[in-house]
């Protein structure tokens, strides 16, 4: 839900909206959650290269902290690979105390981010962009459940297929209860009793026994040991934002509902320090999980809680009956995740979408899979979508020429800028050149605006070259922002050169 209308709202009012809304929806939401984070935070765990309970403890104190601090109801945040992935070299080189230290300072980034508002560089993120960066985690997704796809049994197959098979068409009975619990409970229920040779969540990785406990981690507190852990921890940081806020974003459009999305980056930052201090690794918001729990019926605070909080409980207390629910089960929850994350309208909107937006969601595709690095993906598409915007406004702008009685005026229009100068200076080429020049020269710029010093060093050079073979040059029409960077910045001398400011509004 918003941020912005909190101040409208009396706390006990914002409590009932956040947490008490859709309680029975949101626990149940939660509780199907729970179960499909245990194999994925020990998959990271494993690409970490650090002991699973790291993954799951990280999981359980990230969701549950997060669910007080966070600025998007209903997102789930727990461990993830696009955090583990970059920590590897770390814990490799210095050891699993030196990745909870950078846990840290990571989380303290992500508050120094929100502190700065640097929420905001999401306005320069394209709808292209979100939309390829969707389409190429539901693919990621799905290829993440390959390795349960190969060389098992023929009853794994059967299991997923009926799996898929209640999630689907259970909601066509009842909405009571969400399918994807129900699919990972009945299927539970036949492997366990029929003893079936399929894999079970205990063969991902050994669970942890008893409860996570307060500790801080042991390294020296000197310099040398921010120098080891700051690359790490900025990369970490900003991996951790940028997935967190695509996440928020996506799932804002399907509850069609807003975010704080400053909140969110505090939010990070503490829910990662408290992991840290729990024997956890860090972690961002996941938008299968997030998926799962709005898919569930999970709006509120509550969901993102009750993930959590049963996760603990299941590792604590009910782990062994854990280690043995089947992974096709759960394998059958991602797919659909996969398939309902995936946007698929997104497939014809190729024929019809300009061809630049269509390139620039497909190269954001080609760049996540290819390098399972979102980041990068995400970066990509921004810098297509910024040449390629540039580009556009480049060609929007004009000089026209009309030979007046004593005099040449050219009428500038558009958009002056780095990328539209050439043409600029070109257009206006030197008048000794025409086969009509004139003595005087006016150049009419009240349809145009000029951005950058770089617009201003072209506009110093046509004056300088007109004046330099001759002839008396005449600016009119700047408009304010344009007239005070020409004051600021204009190296001409502008003895003998008017500048004309047109009225200002």
């Amino acid at each position: 839900m918003s941020g912005h209308t909190d101040h409208l709202m009396s706390l006990p009012e914002t409590l009932k909206r956040d947490w008490l809304s859709h309680p029975r929806a949101d626990i149940l939401a939660g509780i199907v959650v729970a179960l499909a984070l245990i194999p994925e935070a020990i998959g990271f765990s494993v690409i970490a290269g650090v002991d699973p309970r790291v993954g799951l403890y990280a999981s359980v104190v990230i969701a549950m902290v997060i669910a007080f601090t966070g600025g998007r109801t209903g997102m789930i945040s727990a461990a993830t690979a696009a955090v583990a992935v970059v920590v590897v070299p770390l814990v490799r080189q210095y050891g699993v105390d030196y990745l909870f230290a950078a846990t840290i300072l990571m989380g303290i980034l992500q508050l120094i981010a929100g502190l700065l508002r640097l929420d905001l560089l999401m306005q320069f993120v394209s709808r292209s962009v979100i939309t390829g960066f969707v389409n190429a985690l539901a693919i990621l997704i799905f290829m993440a459940q390959l390795p349960q796809l190969t060389n098992v049994s023929w009853e794994t197959y059967a299991m997923v297929t009926g799996g898929l098979a209640i999630i689907y068409l259970l909601p066509r009975l009842t909405t009571a209860v969400p399918s994807p619990l129900v699919a990972i409970i009945v299927l539970s229920i036949i492997s366990i009793s029929l003893g079936l040779p399929v894999n079970t969540v205990s063969d991902m990785g050994k669970l942890p026994e008893g409860m996570p406990y307060f500790v801080l981690p042991d390294v020296p507190l000197n310099w040398e040991t921010l120098q080891i852990i700051f690359p790490y921890s900025l990369t970490m940081a900003a991996v951790g934002l940028l997935e967190s806020l695509m996440t928020a974003q996506i799932v804002d459009d399907m509850t069609h509902t807003d975010s704080d999305k400053r909140r969110e980056c505090g939010g990070q930052g503490l829910a990662n320090m408290a992991a840290a201090c729990f024997g956890g690794m860090g972690g961002c918001a996941m938008i299968g999980q997030s998926v799962i729990n709005v898919t569930s019926g999970g709006r509120g605070r509550l969901s993102t809680f009750t993930a959590g909080l049963v996760l603990l409980i299941l590792l604590s207390l009910l782990g062994p009956i854990v280690g043995q629910v089947p992974m096709p089960s759960l394998v059958a929850v991602m797919i659909m995740v996969s398939i309902g994350t995936f946007s698929w309208n997104s497939i014809p909107n190729l024929r019809v979408h300009p061809l630049t937006s269509s390139f620039v969601m497909l190269a954001t595709v080609v760049v996540v899979v290819a390098t399972h690095n979102l980041a990068l993906g995400v970066v990509i598409g921004v810098l297509l979508s910024g040449v390629f915007f540039a580009y556009k406004v480049r060609n929007m702008s004009h000089v026209v020429r009309t030979r007046e009685a004593d005099h040449a005026l050219y009428t500038v229009t558009g958009q002056i800028f780095f990328a539209s100068v050439d043409r600029f200076q070109q257009a206006l080429g030197p008048e000794s050149t025409r086969p009509d020049p004139a003595d005087h020269v006016v150049i009419d710029v009240t349809g145009a605006h000029f951005w950058d010093i770089s617009a201003i060093d072209a506009l110093d050079k046509v004056v300088e070259r007109m004046r330099r073979n001759g002839r008396s040059v005449q600016v009119l029409g700047l408009n304010r922002a344009s007239a005070d960077l020409v004051d600021r910045y204009a190296n001409t001398d502008k003895t003998g050169v008017e500048i004309g400011l047109a009225p200002h509004p």
